[in-house]
């Protein structure tokens, strides 16, 4: 966990990173790119395919949808310390898409928010480690990216072809 802390340390006090653009602006790039995909993958799927289970262990479409905003809202809420939004009770490709926006936008904002001197910062305890706030946007973002391929397994199972890869 020290190597993580001084990597993020290193990189936050870096102004630039080898591409030439700084820390803060890569995060934010990265979440919109997450967005974008997320959203294409989300509207890939008809609306009547939203209650669609491969199996019955598995969450809905929609459900999963809900779960991919879910997940970002509150880690990126734990990194800027804010309050995440409420998930919506429903799993309707409306209500999915709509949450999906709000939680991306949110989250954006926050990352954009936070101090380069705060990413180090502990944020909240998991099982008795101490998590920073690029460690809650790292898990988030990772979240987001299971849980998108997951979808997208989904999709081919219905035969539809999933939206080319984006980075």
């Amino acid at each position: 966990m020290h190597h993580v802390k001084l990597l993020t340390l290193v990189i936050a006090a870096l102004p630039w990173t080898a591409s030439g653009i700084d820390f803060k602006t890569a995060l934010v790039q990265h979440w919109k790119t997450s967005k974008e995909f997320t959203l294409a993958v989300a509207e890939a799927m008809p609306a009547e395919g939203y209650d669609f289970k491969p199996n019955p262990e598995e969450m809905s479409f929609g459900a999963l949808m809900i779960h991919i905003g879910d997940e970002i809202s509150h880690d990126c809420a734990h990194a800027a310390r804010t309050e995440p939004l409420s998930a919506p009770n429903s799993s309707t490709k409306e209500v999915a898409l709509r949450f999906l926006n709000e939680s991306y936008d949110k989250c954006v904002r926050e990352v954009e928010s936070i101090a380069p001197d705060q990413f180090d910062a502990t944020v909240y305890k998991y099982q008795g480690a101490e998590i920073s706030a690029f460690e809650a946007l790292w898990y988030g973002f990772t979240q987001a990216s299971h849980h998108r391929g997951q979808a997208e397994v989904y999709l081919r199972v219905k035969n539809i072809k999933p939206p080319a890869y984006r980075f």
